[in-house]
């Protein structure tokens, strides 16, 4: 296996078992993602289970974490009651961006049809939290600026719309850049070893101890900022998209 076939075996996504499943890399890791979650929350509910309580506090200060300081500040109490939907998308993004720095394995994130529909479901909760908050007529009016001419409106609302649509398309390139962007430069580094072993085996192996500590340092950066921090920034930026639509007056 050459380096291209390393690069696409890695970054691109691949069938997987009988075509007749029709299933992908990318859909087993997030299958993958799924089932840990529901394993890790359902043991760290369980009174005498397996996990530690060091490990029970780490994710307690991440729930309240997100509930405090991500759904209050920008939804208000009213936010609360979507907290369930937050936590899922957060914990769902950063396992599935964990499972891509498992050697072998791929990052569904970094799939932008996955990063997409994340985008999609977040562009239905503006709309349906802002329609619960407020009411239809209420939540209908409130999507355009007020004091507009009546002969603006049938301009300004598919303009309002498609910018929903903007700010969601890019939280989903924004996901999908950042996880890819780290898994490319990482096999970049290690490349350099097959370049310059291709031309010379002595100058291959000289260059390989350089390539390998710089890919090291950018894996353990994404392990603890890019991964994190990615599932922290779509969480929030969603709860300001919602926020904003239940309380546009803020």
């Amino acid at each position: 296996m050459d380096f291209k076939e390393i690069l696409e075996h890695h970054i691109l996504d691949h069938p997987m078992g009988p075509k007749s499943l029709h299933l992908s890399k990318h859909l087993f890791m997030m299958w993958i993602a799924a089932a840990a979650l529901i394993f890790l929350f359902k043991a760290l509910f369980q009174t005498n289970g397996t996990v530690s309580r060091k490990a029970k506090i780490l994710f307690e200060m991440m729930v309240l974490f997100i509930r405090d300081d991500v759904v209050v500040p920008a939804m208000g109490e009213e936010g609360k009651k979507y907290l369930h939907y937050f936590l899922s998308l957060f914990f769902f993004i950063l396992f599935c961006n964990l499972l891509g720095l498992i050697p072998g394995a791929a990052t569904p994130t970094g799939n932008i049809a996955i990063t997409a529909t994340l985008a999609l479901c977040t562009f239905a909760l503006i709309h349906i939290a802002g329609i619960r908050e407020q009411g239809f007529g209420h939540y209908l009016h409130s999507i355009v600026p007020a004091g507009l001419p009546a002969w603006l409106l049938p301009i300004m609302y598919p303009i309002e719309l498609i910018g929903f649509l903007t700010k969601t398309f890019a939280l989903s390139i924004r996901l999908f850049m950042n996880m890819i962007a780290g898994h490319i430069v990482i096999l970049a580094f290690l490349g350099l070893i097959f370049i310059f072993g291709a031309m010379n085996p002595f100058l291959g192996l000289a260059t390989s101890p350089v390539a390998v500590l710089l890919s090291l340092f950018i894996y353990f950066l994404e392990l603890a900022i890019v991964v994190p921090l990615q599932a922290f920034i779509f969480t929030f930026l969603t709860a300001l998209f919602v926020g904003a639509a239940m309380k546009p007056e803020h």
